[in-house]
């Protein structure tokens, strides 16, 4: 556990963070890890996610309070003049490391990046929006319109829709005919909020770079980060985006297969599953060597006229190689299964659940988590940052109760 009394990468910066939901208090509550002073302001009553599910026994947000660790929390009625005095009172303090602004509530013309500048002329303000034509947006729906529910689950045709592989040939599988994707009927939207996650990351980082501009210029900076692009950003960069453009195809949904080489899940004998992976040509003989099908797995190269030291062709045959793996993970267990694959260089591991994954004390034995004592919830293992600085993790306190520091903090502005 982290002593709080000692100096961290952020101390001496002070944040003013007026956000809800994800993106926004992720940012904030990065910069608090660091070591920022971290300044959450509400209005009356709470933002829309004061109460946001999941939420303990007494109604308590578990996921409010899990995002807004380590900060203080401010309730101004942003609806009067005294109230908006009062937020760009504590935006624009005189301090060398205030003057910070982070917010997904912008378009409002009395705290705007102008209005702030006129009367601290280095402030640094982040606005977090949904479009970047303004609009709203969230995580499930700029997702939607981007193309990645289209490729998630199940593809309609048996071998899957034509995709390229890495040595440039096409990625249908034997036998496989034309996929679903876009207009094939299904989508499949995943649970967890990545472009949420990703942008209050680059927000993050977004702040950090303009301190040090503004330490080395004395310049303020006015950032705009737009959910959906840092959405198509990262797809862009992964190569999502690319593809349609140099040959006019949409990589197809493989359901649980890795696309662009060998993986998927298999079923044990016991009914658990476990996913293996076989990224290198090592992994991949180390995977027939202990299903015992090298001698099937030689043949079928043989036949077929394949090179399985190729990722291009071990994923273009995934479903026949697939079909010759699963007996052996059907006729033994979890246990069995993952004991034999620890013994190789197969990349493996069994699924497991939320729950299971407390249970069998994968928290207690990370120096990631540590004991936080959260009113209206109880005690509970907390994740720190997850770097660590010289050997050790930069935690947070708990959350604080809403509007707890107010009177304390607006104080300083009068």
């Amino acid at each position: 556990m982290t002593d709080p009394s000692e100096p961290r990468p952020l101390s001496g910066i002070r944040v003013v963070e007026l956000s809800s939901f994800v993106a926004s208090p992720l940012c904030g509550l990065t910069l608090a890890q660091l070591g920022a002073e971290v300044i959450r302001v509400d209005p009356v009553g709470g933002a829309a996610d004061v109460h946001r599910w999941p939420v303990a026994p007494d109604g308590t947000s578990i996921y409010w309070t899990g995002l807004n660790r380590g900060k203080s929390s401010v309730i101004l009625d942003l609806r009067s003049d005294r109230g908006r005095r009062a937020l760009r009172d504590l935006v624009t303090a005189p301090g060398e490391g205030g003057g910070i602004l982070v917010t997904n509530s912008g378009g409002r013309d009395w705290m705007s990046h102008e209005c702030l500048a006129a009367e601290r002329p280095d402030v640094i303000t982040l606005e977090l929006l949904g479009r970047r034509d303004g609009r709203p947006g969230v995580d499930y729906t700029v997702n939607a319109a981007l193309g990645f529910p289209a490729i998630t689950g199940q593809n309609g045709g048996p071998g899957g829709g034509p995709g390229r592989g890495p040595g440039g040939g096409p990625g249908r599988g034997p036998g496989g005919g034309p996929g679903g994707g876009p207009g094939g009927g299904q989508v499949v939207n995943h649970v967890l909020p990545a472009w949420d996650v990703a942008a209050g990351l680059h927000a993050a980082l977004a702040v950090v770079s303009a301190v040090r501009d503004r330490e080395r210029t004395g310049r303020g900076r006015r950032i705009v980060l737009p959910l959906d692009d840092v959405a198509l950003a990262t797809a862009g960069t992964l190569g999502y985006l690319t593809e349609p453009q140099i040959d006019g195809s949409s990589r197809p949904a493989v359901g649980n297969y890795v696309y662009g080489t060998f993986g998927r899940d298999f079923t044990t004998a016991d009914g658990g599953r476990v996913m293996v992976v076989a990224l290198t040509t090592r992994h991949f003989h180390d995977l027939a060597r202990v299903t015992g099908t090298r001698d099937a797995v030689d043949a079928l190269e043989s036949a077929t006229g394949a090179d399985f030291d190729t990722e291009a062709d071990r994923y273009s045959y995934r479903e026949v190689l697939s079909a010759l793996f699963a007996r052996w993970f059907a006729a033994h267990t979890t246990d069995e299964v993952t004991r034999a694959l620890a013994d190789s260089s197969v990349l493996h591991e069994r699924y497991r659940t939320f729950d299971q994954v407390v249970a069998e004390g994968d928290l207690e034995a990370n120096p990631l988590f540590s004991p936080v004592e959260q009113p209206g919830i109880g005690s509970y293992l907390a994740a720190a940052h997850p770097a660590t600085f010289d050997g050790r993790h930069l935690s947070t306190g708990p959350a604080p109760a809403l509007g707890v520091d107010t009177e304390r903090l607006t104080a300083e502005g009068r």
